[in-house]
């Protein structure tokens, strides 16, 4: 397969490095590889004995990163969600040997702009949204078999799309003509489902967001890592997080918090710390972008980085 050129962004790059690196001869986890923005400054601050696994479910990032295996033998790359990193670390005999792990969340730059993909409302393209092609069921698949209750929840859940009631009872009517296929034709059904428009945001913005959120089940899978980075981390270890949505970080923050504040005992018990049995400790407040990397890169504007390290 030969990959077609689309340019991408690595967000929050050199933060996001600068925490994760506590140790330079480590085992890291690079969970979201994408065309590898991270994974290569990572290497870059990697003593030889240093090692790198990348993990990405699209096969085009994939590519990528067999490539960079070639070129770099501290790296390896899994075809495979993140939501399997314990499974993996298992297989490998790595559990509790993790030095950091990292995950860069929501689509890739490349992903939005080609329009084969089905991830972008602006150009006709098939209707997929899946990060990995050939697994599970495609955007299309959904929308012209679920109920129109299901629709409607998704809409609301995902993109707390006010107007998701009448988006879905629009997609069911136009179904029952012809089903659904092409994205910017179910885009152009969002909007004039949309009695009110936002002038800074195209009325399918929510509505595509949670469709792909539902397809490629983003929070199932960040819930599942969350909780698998305590198992495989090493004490000292530390997890980075990057999310582009509201609902994905307010799963990263309250984790980290639950985690950083242990066990919620009654007030005026006569305890220790370590009887708390706090499990890891925050390392930043949640950061954001400058204003210089938004002007360079405007999909930035909405990332927030939040990281811990497991005590």
């Amino acid at each position: 397969m030969t990959e077609k050129k689309f340019k991408h962004e690595t967000v929050l790059l050199d933060e996001a490095v600068f925490l994760l690196l506590q140790r330079p001869d480590g085992l890291y986890v690079d969970g979201t590889f994408g065309r590898g923005g991270h994974s290569r400054l990572i290497l870059n601050g990697l003593k030889d004995e240093g090692r790198l696994i990348g993990f990405d479910k699209d096969p085009q990032a994939v590519e990528v990163g067999n490539q960079l295996a070639e070129e770099d033998g501290r790296f390896e790359i899994e075809h495979d969600s993140f939501a399997s990193l314990g499974e993996v670390m298992k297989r490998r005999d790595e559990v509790g040997k993790v030095s950091g792990v990292l995950v860069d969340l929501g689509v890739s730059s490349p992903q939005l702009d080609d329009a084969d993909r089905g991830f972008s409302f602006l150009k006709s393209g098939p209707l997929d949204m899946r990060m990995n092609p050939s697994a599970g069921q495609s955007a299309a698949d959904w929308v012209n078999t679920a109920e129109e209750s299901e629709i409607a929840r998704v809409l609301w859940e995902y993109g707390e799309e006010r107007f998701s009631r009448r988006i879905a009872r629009a997609i069911i009517n136009r179904r029952e003509e012809q089903p659904l296929s092409d994205t910017l034709e179910l885009a152009n059904l969002i909007s004039g489902a949309v009695p009110k428009k936002d002038k800074f945001k195209h009325p399918a913005t929510r509505s595509f967001q949670a469709i792909r959120i539902h397809i490629n089940n983003e929070l199932g899978d960040l819930k599942d890592l969350l909780e698998q980075s305590l198992e495989v981390l090493e004490p000292g270890g530390s997890l980075v997080v990057i999310s582009f949505h509201s609902l994905e970080d307010r799963i990263v923050k309250r984790f980290m918090k639950e985690q950083a504040k242990g066990k919620q005992l009654p007030k005026g018990l006569p305890v220790t710390d370590d009887q708390i049995a706090r499990t890891m400790k925050l390392s930043c407040k949640a950061s954001k972008p400058g204003d210089e990397e938004i002007k360079q890169n405007p999909r930035a504007r909405s990332a927030v980085l939040r990281a811990a390290v497991k005590l």
